[in-house]
């Protein structure tokens, strides 16, 4: 069933995924175990639809945070927490939210999208964990799979749009059976629902979850990553027809 599933992923147009090992330390004794490795479960990864390039699986940790002393966990220096690609925290109460966006070496904050929230989105840490590269995880499967929880979902996402104004925010699917999978475009589409602009839903399935991935490989080496973006033709041609005069003020 996991082959079907990642088969059906790249089939309708993702070049990526993360494969999710979630601890939850409220319900018993757990470690942080090293992550499995992709080429053990997969031996043949499939093509990406229209290219040659095989498909790029991570590996992501997700941890669900109900007291300040889980937080002490995800703080340790342990060596397996540096060996996933993305780290995700799930905080369950106000205080834990804070504590996320403020001060946790983490790429992802997950928002609840299967009950009501217990506590309001204030601005400071969300502006905060925006301004140190945190992104905000949506999950869509549960709002395809009952209709109350696609309530929750819809009422939490548009709380959380009214703090980020769009921003940082991923939608992710964390699907279990190849049924519960969407294609981008349609994501992208209940991203409209969740509160987002259409630009902003385009990004919260492409250019976010890049930008996540890059945030991770920081975050591992401990030093910055940087990526380069082609200038357009035009913007260059427009540059070089300036006089000197304007030019300075253009690049000033």
């Amino acid at each position: 069933q996991n082959s079907l599933t990642m088969c059906l992923l790249f089939s309708v147009g993702y070049s990526a995924v993360a494969l999710n090992h979630v601890i939850d330390f409220k319900e018993k004794k757990q470690e942080i175990v090293k992550p499995v490795s992709p080429s053990e479960l997969f031996p043949s990864l499939p093509i990406v639809q229209g290219t040659s390039k095989r498909i790029k699986v991570l590996t992501r940790l997700t941890v669900v945070v109900s007291d300040p002393s889980h937080c002490n966990l995800l703080r340790s220096t342990s060596a397996n927490i540096r060996l996933y690609d993305i780290i995700a925290v799930f905080p369950k109460t106000e205080k834990l939210f804070h504590i996320a966006c403020t001060t946790l070496d983490v790429d992802l904050v997950c928002i609840n999208v299967t009950e009501k929230l217990p506590f309001y989105f204030r601005r400071p840490p969300v502006n905060m964990g925006i301004d140190r590269g945190i992104y905000f995880e949506l999950l869509y499967t549960p709002a395809i799979k009952d209709s109350t929880m696609r309530r929750y979902t819809i009422s939490n996402a548009i709380s959380l749009m009214q703090i980020c104004k769009g921003k940082n925010i991923v939608i992710s699917s964390a699907a279990e059976r190849p049924l519960e999978l969407r294609g981008p475009y349609d994501v992208a589409n209940l991203g409209l629902l969740f509160g987002l602009s259409e630009s902003e839903a385009k990004a919260a399935v492409s250019t976010n979850c890049r930008a996540t991935m890059l945030h991770g490989e920081t975050r591992k080496s401990a030093c910055g990553v940087v990526y380069t973006v082609k200038k357009p033709r035009q913007v260059e041609e427009e540059e070089a027809t300036l006089p000197a005069c304007k030019k300075a003020k253009t690049q000033g």
